[in-house]
């Protein structure tokens, strides 16, 4: 389809006996949230790891605008439009929030060992940086110690380190974690309008926040896409509430 940004095709990963994921097949439209449902072990972590350059596949391939990714590094992958954020954050806490999201801006101007105090001078870096702060909204506390943000803060500070990248299609590994309910209310909307920004592949467990957002849902169970559809669609399976919604559907 024209409009597939991120896929992945028959994408296998194996620990020893364990088959992780096992054919993983997906896509990712433009102007979308496909989210990644199914619970604990069931290879979500492993597929992001394949899909954003952290695993090394056993087969199968994966596409960004209908390039083959599969044999890119991580930073390759991320320079060529992916944006990853973390379940865990991956923020130098100790750095200022432009700090940090100049860091991500050198990594896009393609010499992430730049030294690091001519990088923070160039004004190019600069405006790239703080233009991803205003539209995260963490402008006005760009001169912030990261460690004195909230947690919901850093999940934006996140978004706006790779938004520095000129995403084509974010991949989040649960953004929602951490986060109380008014957080999780503010982070959805957040989301709702950064999909405009590139399509994102939703990994999460808040299903509030899954059903309230995805566009569509793929369930993963030990390895493999048991069902794909709507909201409506993955509700409604009895397939989908025996291996994991069960009431919260």
């Amino acid at each position: 389809m024209s409009d597939v940004v991120l896929s992945t095709r028959n994408l296998k990963k194996s620990f020893g006996a364990l088959k992780a994921t096992q054919d993983v097949s997906i896509d990712l439209r433009a102007g979308e949230i496909h989210a990644i449902i199914g619970p604990n072990g069931a290879g979500k972590s492993t597929l992001i790891g394949q899909i954003c350059g952290g695993l090394r596949s056993d087969s199968g391939r994966v596409y960004l605008n209908n390039q083959d990714i599969s044999s890119k590094s991580t930073q390759e992958r991320a320079r060529a439009g992916l944006g990853r954020t973390f379940q865990i954050s991956a923020l130098a806490m100790e750095d200022t929030v432009l700090e940090n999201a100049l860091l991500g801006a050198l990594g896009h101007s393609g010499n992430p060992w730049r030294f690091w105090g001519a990088a923070s001078r160039d004004t190019d870096l600069r405006d790239r940086a703080i233009e991803a702060l205003v539209r995260v909204g963490l402008d006005g506390a760009a001169g912030q110690t990261t460690a004195n943000l909230s947690h919901g803060q850093r999940r934006q500070l996140e978004v706006a380190v790779a938004l520095t990248l000129s995403p084509k299609a974010f991949v989040m590994d649960e953004p929602m974690a951490g986060l109380g309910a008014e957080g999780s209310k503010e982070m959805t909307g957040f989301l709702d309008k950064l999909r405009h920004e590139a399509p994102i592949l939703l990994v999460e467990h808040d299903m509030d926040a899954v059903f309230s957002l995805a566009d569509r849902i793929s369930v993963l169970v030990y390895g493999q896409v048991i069902a794909s559809g709507t909201v409506d669609e993955i509700r409604s399976s009895p397939e989908v509430r025996e291996a994991y919604l069960g009431e919260e559907a």
